[in-house]
């Protein structure tokens, strides 16, 4: 595993380099044979994978989110910076809403907004729904997604909701995060079938909002778009301060600025 995760980094690297010469920049889951628990939830317990079953007790979550390596308290916000190797930049704010959504499987989730804009025209408006078990694990439970093209809805591809027409929640950040780790990040079959893996615990990251060390490193993959890998470094305290694309389009988002919420 470390000499993997060392390859990783080493294509990040490549991708960073390509993206130096050409940008001017201020950003597979297994059919399980039981179903699991959050009761089992433990760091080294199984997290959930691909389409199975998981038996998910609303009573075990809560919206305080306070996960060392995706920490959402209420009024945090994070603005980053992405650019692709054609030079197209978008800007993305995130905010952790004084609000909260009950999800169709029961559970209370806390709102994040997640708005991109391209030349100061919003492109696509999110609201995602997160909740933390009481192990640590921060799932993801849906969103509310919309694309716009010229000031209009154009779509609402992506959207899902725990509990509705088969959609499963999934983890986005392990309570502690491990070396090996691959877990499903949502299911909404032809929908949201997206998976991760860390590969590391204690790389570093410079970001234009600062320098991090004990940096988790993951690998996010896309099922329905196998051509697309991400890779993603989450700050103790932070969280998300650098992803880059390595296939389905070279790309780099970096945070910017982030105010931390009470």
């Amino acid at each position: 595993m470390l000499e993997r995760a060392k390859r990783e980094v080493r294509m990040i690297g490549t991708a960073l380099g390509v993206l130096g010469a050409t940008v001017v920049l201020g950003a597979c889951g297994a059919t399980a044979q039981s179903t699991a628990s959050t009761s089992e939830a433990g760091a080294d317990a199984a997290l959930p994978q691909g389409s199975e079953p998981y038996e998910l007790d609303p009573a075990d979550f809560t919206t305080e989110i306070d996960n060392e390596y995706m920490p959402m308290a209420v009024g945090s916000k994070w603005l980053y910076h992405e650019t692709d190797i054609e030079g197209t930049q978008e800007v993305i704010e995130v905010e952790v809403l004084d609000e909260t959504k009950m999800i169709a499987n029961g559970i209370e989730a806390r709102v994040v907004r997640d708005t991109v804009t391209e030349d100061g025209e919003v492109v696509e408006d999110t609201l995602d729904w997160y909740a933390q078990d009481t192990a640590g694990n921060v799932w993801y439970l849906g969103e509310d997604t919309h694309e716009y093209v010229n000031g209009k809805v154009a779509n609402s591809k992506g959207a899902w909701e725990a509990g509705v027409d088969g959609a499963l929640a999934g983890v986005v950040m392990p309570a502690t995060p491990t070396d090996g780790q691959v877990y499903r990040q949502e299911w909404y079959v032809g929908e949201a079938e997206d998976e991760a893996e860390v590969l590391a615990t204690d790389e570093i990251a410079e970001a234009p909002f600062g320098f991090f060390e004990d940096v988790v490193m993951t690998k996010d993959l896309v099922p329905l778009e196998p051509k697309v890998n991400e890779y993603k470094m989450y700050a103790p305290g932070v969280g998300l301060v650098e992803a880059v694309h390595t296939s389905g389009g070279t790309g780099l988002e970096q945070l910017i600025e982030f105010t931390p919420g009470k």
